[in-house]
């Protein structure tokens, strides 16, 4: 089974880029935009249409980091509100466990988190200058087992 594909929305008007050219990494990211596209507070969405600048604390160096989500969705008492979303695996939401020697697994691990953090920390920057909320959204919240 593929985990990336193509994704097709039902209604492209609500889709804030080109809604022919929607691409998901994973079964998570496909079944939010599945929840995007298919819920009426869902006013308006985009997947990986913008970047933020972050320094990567491996190089020191400037990145873009392109957020899986950008929604605009009508809350319960009526309210527009703006999210930013990244979908993430629970694991990656915490420092890997240091293990006995160091592996290549972990070094990996631990490289991502501090790559995600950072990331995370521009994303959060981003977001309060723009009227964002910043969300990462895992398994449990997707209400994948």
């Amino acid at each position: 089974m593929s985990y990336k594909g193509k994704y097709k929305p039902s209604y492209p008007k609500k889709y804030a880029g080109d809604p022919t050219n929607i691409i998901y990494r994973s079964l998570w990211e496909r079944k939010f935009m599945v929840y995007c596209d298919t819920n009426e507070n869902v006013l308006e969405w985009s997947n990986e249409e913008m970047f933020v600048w972050y320094r990567s604390p491996l190089d020191n160096k400037p990145h873009r980091y392109f957020p899986d989500f950008l929604i605009k969705v009508k809350e319960e008492n009526g309210s527009i509100k703006k999210y930013m979303i990244e979908i993430k695996p629970k694991k990656q939401m915490a420092p890997p466990p240091k293990p006995k020697r160091q592996t290549k697994a972990y070094l990996y691990e631990a490289y991502e988190y501090a790559k995600n953090q950072a990331k995370w920390e521009a994303a959060k920057d981003w977001c309060a200058d723009r009227g964002y909320e910043f969300r990462v959204l895992t398994e449990s919240e997707l209400g994948i087992k």
